[in-house]
């Protein structure tokens, strides 16, 4: 009997744990001198989660409408060097941990080469009525 070869499996993507967006100061997001206000890197690493998110092909408003919400719990950022008006910088978000009910963050800002902030978010997936939950299945990693 000749030897058959066992079907191979179809290959599953790997999951998208990073990705790098371009940003641009705006004037409303600084402060009188010109620099991003430091309020405002929270603001951008909810960007980055948003869109990597999306690159996983999920869309956050159609997450809520299923009655699916991400919380922060815990948020840091590391200031190293300011961003001024009109420049471009590249915000890469990564996925370093994933639980249950948790995503681990980890945020990096740059200007070319230089280093901007750090930072780490925690976000707990919850329902409607605030509880935690557990991350729907097809979105575990």
């Amino acid at each position: 009997m000749p030897d058959e070869v066992a079907p191979q499996p179809t290959p599953i993507r790997p999951p998208i744990l990073e990705d790098t967006i371009p940003l641009r100061v705006r004037y409303p997001e600084v402060d009188a001198m010109g620099y991003l206000h430091h309020s405002r890197y929270l603001q951008y690493f909810e960007m980055g989660r948003v869109e990597l998110l999306r690159r996983h092909g999920f869309s956050y408003a159609d997450l809520e409408r299923a009655g699916v919400f991400f919380v922060v719990t815990k948020a840091e950022v590391k200031y190293k060097a300011p961003a001024r008006y009109d420049e471009e910088v590249q915000l890469t978000t990564k996925i370093v941990k994933q639980t249950f009910v948790r995503y681990d963050h980890a945020y990096v800002l740059r200007r070319g080469t230089t280093v901007l902030a750090e930072g780490a978010t925690t976000i707990a997936c919850v329902g409607r009525d605030g509880q935690v939950m557990p991350i729907p299945e097809h979105m575990r990693g």
